[in-house]
């Protein structure tokens, strides 16, 4: 378990230097909704690490815990890998049309969907 855990951080090390030295400006806005991106920023992995995604994208974090409130890993791996794709599925589609007026940093409690 050690071991993992310094993975991990040494993982976390990696993208944090790599943020640091990027010419890339900060993300002004969230890749799913569109909205402005407030102080937290999260970033997702369009295919989860677990199935060997390793593209991210910036996301507000209620948006980030709809999407895997919604789908399994699995199925994001397999029918979902793109942010088009996520928009499209049917639950997430209401979510956003939800959303689109929140302010930035708006937080609710997620709920998962029942599988």
């Amino acid at each position: 378990m050690a071991a993992r855990h310094r993975r991990r951080a040494r993982d976390d090390a990696a993208h944090n230097d790599a943020a640091a030295v990027s010419d890339e400006p900060s993300p002004t806005h969230c890749g799913f909704c569109a909205r402005p991106l407030g102080r937290r920023i999260e970033w997702h992995h369009l295919v989860p690490k677990s199935e060997g995604g390793r593209v991210t994208a910036p996301l507000h974090p209620i948006c980030h815990r709809a999407i895997h409130a919604a789908l399994p890993n699995k199925m994001l791996a397999r029918q979902y890998p793109t942010l088009a794709a996520l928009r499209g599925q049917e639950d997430l589609a209401r979510f956003l049309a939800w959303i689109a007026d929140k302010p930035p940093d708006f937080h609710a409690a997620t709920r998962r969907r029942k599988r």
